[in-house]
């Protein structure tokens, strides 16, 4: 998807509804789009805060004068990739806030990456487990463990509201991206099931615009990833191939940048598809099984 055009509202605290705030971090890149988005959750006397986002001072800055008078009273993360959650620590050290979310999850690898590698400085006070809560005065964020992406990555229930606030697991401008070795599109789309399940009334995502009509989103998600594990097996049918060969036929005229992450994205299915029975491999060469 292409950028919207300029100016973007980098740095300006956005009402989204009564007790959500927006506010954009300095970071636009190829897999943030326009950049983070910090959300500030609460009332007039404290709020939390989503996602705090890159370690940039200009970015602590607009989120400290987003809250205004209210206390921080949470920073809460849904995963640890370096555009979530850096910015965690030094608000936390500016507050007294304690850090609380998602559990810590470093993964050191050299593999290319299609997103943000993890945060080495992410030290929680408090991890929430799926259903745990944490409350403010008006508010209530419950957690919502959202496998898949990453596997310590969680979405936050606005229960006031009926708002879900969900990281990079649904987002308002791309699929998600499911890399291995911690990525696992098994958990991912079951995940997805779950959000399906639900009943939200709206996704602030941390990329792109707010979801409207989320049901309909993942059910259109999960579809499109049903149709690509079918174009593997398709393709495995015809004949094995190693993973560069499944790129051409899959992803009709792909910008070259893209190609290591479409492989990223069909190693993913094929692992899924080893984990079901349904596919399997002898030196890198993936077949029907």
């Amino acid at each position: 998807m292409q950028m919207p055009p300029k100016p973007w509202p980098t740095g300006v605290a956005e009402q989204c509804e009564p007790l959500v705030r927006r506010v954009l971090a300095p970071n636009p890149s190829p897999y943030t789009y326009t950049g983070t988005q910090t959300y500030l959750v609460g009332s007039e006397s404290d709020v939390a805060v989503i996602d705090p986002g890159p370690n940039e001072a200009d970015h602590i800055a607009a989120i400290m004068a987003a809250a205004g008078d209210a206390t921080i009273s949470a920073i809460m993360c849904t995963h640890t990739h370096r555009d979530h959650s850096p910015a965690a620590a030094p608000l936390a050290e500016r507050t007294g806030a304690p850090v609380i979310g998602c559990a810590p999850l470093v993964l050191k690898s050299d593999r290319p990456r299609a997103d943000e590698a993890f945060d080495t400085t992410y030290a929680p006070d408090r991890v929430l487990e799926h259903g745990e809560a944490m409350t403010g005065t008006g508010w209530t964020l419950r957690a919502v463990h959202t496998p898949g992406h990453t596997s310590n990555h969680l979405c936050f229930a606005l229960e006031e509201s009926g708002a879900l606030f969900t990281g990079d697991h649904v987002m308002g401008w791309s699929t998600s991206v499911v890399i291995p070795p911690d990525g696992d599109m098994g958990d991912y789309m079951a995940s997805l099931e779950h959000l399906q399940s639900r009943e939200d009334r709206v996704y602030y995502a941390a990329h792109g615009a707010p979801i409207e009509k989320p049901r309909q989103l993942v059910r259109g998600m999960i579809g499109h990833r049903r149709q690509r594990e079918n174009q593997i097996l398709r393709l495995m049918g015809e004949r094995p191939r190693p993973i560069p060969e499944f790129i051409p036929e899959m992803y009709k005229g792909l910008d070259e940048r893209l190609i290591s992450a479409a492989e990223m994205s069909v190693e993913a299915h094929l692992i899924d598809l080893q984990n079901r029975g349904l596919a399997g491999q002898d030196d890198g060469i993936w077949n029907v099984a």
